[in-house]
């Protein structure tokens, strides 16, 4: 923990040379897009797009989940996804998945999560069928299959919230499903027209 606290006392002297100005963020915030990631330590938002303090609304969850909407159930994910679209009036949203996915890895494998029930009941949500939890892919330490099945998924999930719906017909808002691979740094990105993945 040392470590970190000297960088964070250090943080105002760091910033301040790389000419960053903060005292405008202190007005309010009008990021340009949600970006939805997995908790993974490896995944670090703002490093991989170069933003700025304030570029980016970040969610972050156990393999990237998207909880399904319910209207009688508020949670911390969907409260954080109608913030960013409703008040926030983000014009982008990225969800990301990346490689060497511990969850996503669980799920393909089956894996006993006895141990962790919240993690468990939590990842229930990802649908081992759906993710392509057979042949290769369960031998294959990058899951790249899967996590890309899986980031499509909750795209599909975030169509099913109202404000996003919304947004989406009226053209205000565009969805982007990205697979980031820790062993290299590329970034690929979900095309539509060919449904593959391919690199920014």
């Amino acid at each position: 923990m040392d470590p970190l606290i000297d960088r964070a006392r250090a943080f105002p002297q760091r910033i301040g040379d790389t000419g960053r100005e903060l005292t405008g963020l202190a007005a309010g915030q009008a990021p340009q897009a949600l970006f939805i990631t997995c908790s993974d330590s490896r995944v670090v938002p703002a490093l991989i797009t170069n933003a700025d303090p304030g570029d980016l609304f970040e969610l972050r969850t156990a393999g990237n989940i998207v909880p399904a909407y319910r209207d009688d159930l508020a949670t911390g994910e969907t409260a954080t996804i109608e913030y960013a679209v409703e008040v926030l009036g983000v014009r982008d949203i990225v969800v990301c998945g990346h490689s060497h996915c511990g969850a996503v890895g669980a799920v393909v494998r089956g894996e006993d999560l006895s141990v962790v029930p919240a993690v468990r009941a939590w990842l229930r949500q990802a649908d081992r069928a759906e993710l392509g939890g057979d042949g290769a892919d369960v031998f294959d330490p990058t899951v790249a299959g899967p996590v890309q099945r899986h980031v499509l998924t909750q795209l599909d999930r975030l169509r099913g919230y109202p404000a996003v719906l919304r947004r989406l017909r009226e053209g205000g808002i565009r969805l982007h499903g990205w697979f980031y691979e820790i062993h290299t740094g590329l970034v690929l990105a979900h095309r539509p027209d060919t449904g593959l993945f391919v690199p920014l």
